[in-house]
């Protein structure tokens, strides 16, 4: 929205579902009189904070959004024990669709996929101290949204949340938007990463978040990003010229003297570098994320997106890598669903040996 839009006065109705408010309905907030919060708040009663949070049992999934109106959501904030930020699920629901349209690991979607927390001050996606998630992603859907967290442990996890919405407005000429979760680990011999396996339709894609661990010395960053477009088979139509290259950076993210060096910008950064501590962490891993909000790839049919994996060996010659690369890929659809690649068990979601994860 630019600021001439956002002065604009809009005939539209603004409305927050929460724990406070689990409907959104008007004049329903801040009723309840049981929740996470009534024993903090007993010797204040109703209105002070008696349900800021919801606890999900054990292999469950809780609704955070129902919605049953034309509409737009427009702002997102959720947050959670880190420990769940690979095992809590989130996915929406477009206009009644009974398949999801996003269906992505919590943390993964906003930028977090290690577990470990990283500052992003980005324009779509905003995570602050300490796991404070929100997302700008705009969100419009022609009769209704869905949106669900699935707890995939075997423990109960709290979260707190608040969905912005507004209604009021004409969506039709909107697309819908989706978000895909693919892991590789590690990436198989000669193969490249599927970070969009194949969409049919006519749409734009719009964001690209990576989680990477490298699996051997040395840089691992120097494969393209590829964009296969309508009816491209062998070949794409538009080619990266690098991974850091693709993520807005140059020459291995590598300052001299400070090595790797995180940044974080509104459409574009690596915010994150965990390096290996001599004992468990063993692995450096990296965060990255490039929003095609300025610049959006239109298709009007299909679309797939792969990503390599090369590092360098003898002879200046091109390794390929068995890295392990999670990746999230956001797009715009004109259908609420699409095919989606099958989401991993936990083993396949979250890291060997995490004690934090009880299944």
């Amino acid at each position: 929205m630019s600021f001439r839009d956002l002065a604009r006065l809009r005939d539209v109705q603004t409305w927050s579902i929460s724990p406070e408010n689990f409907d959104g309905v008007k004049g329903g907030g801040g009723r309840a009189t049981e929740g996470t919060g009534a024993h903090a708040a007993r010797d204040l009663g109703v209105g002070w904070k008696v349900s800021p949070s919801v606890d999900i049992a054990a292999h469950s999934t809780h609704t955070l959004a129902d919605i049953t109106t034309a509409g737009r959501i427009t702002h997102i904030w959720l947050t959670t024990h880190r420990s769940q930020w690979r095992t809590l699920v989130l996915r929406a629901y477009w206009d009644g669709a009974e398949e999801p349209a996003i269906e992505v690991p919590v943390g993964d979607f906003f930028a977090n996929g290690w577990g470990v927390f990283s500052q992003v001050s980005s324009s779509m996606i905003a995570a602050n101290p300490h796991g404070g998630f929100n997302s700008y992603w705009p969100m419009p859907f022609g009769a209704g949204a869905r949106l669900t967290l699935e707890n995939l442990t075997g423990l109960p996890v709290t979260v707190y949340y608040q969905v912005t919405y507004e209604t009021g407005e004409d969506q039709s000429d909107s697309g819908y938007l989706h978000a895909q979760f693919q892991r590789s680990n590690p990436l198989p011999e000669l193969t490249t990463h599927p970070v969009l396996a194949g969409v049919t339709g006519r749409g734009h894609y719009v964001g690209t978040y990576v989680a990477w661990a490298v699996n051997s010395p040395g840089w691992w960053g120097e494969g393209e990003m590829k964009f296969y477009l309508d009816g491209d088979i062998d070949f794409p139509t538009i080619a990266g010229t690098g991974t850091e290259d693709y993520f807005g950076g140059a020459w291995n993210f590598d300052v001299p003297g400070q090595g790797y060096t995180e940044f974080s910008t509104p459409y574009l950064g690596m915010p994150q570098v965990l390096r290996p501590d001599g004992l468990y962490d063993s692995q450096q891993r990296f965060g990255m994320y490039r929003w095609h909000v300025p610049d959006p790839i239109h298709f009007q049919n299909e679309l797939r997106v792969d990503l390599q994996a090369l590092g360098w060996k003898s002879g200046g010659r091109y390794n390929p890598l068995r890295d392990d690369i999670a990746s999230t890929a956001l797009f715009y659809l004109d259908r609420p669903f699409a095919e989606r690649p099958v989401l991993p068990e936990v083993d396949g979601l979250t890291h060997p040996g995490d004690p934090r994860i009880a299944s």
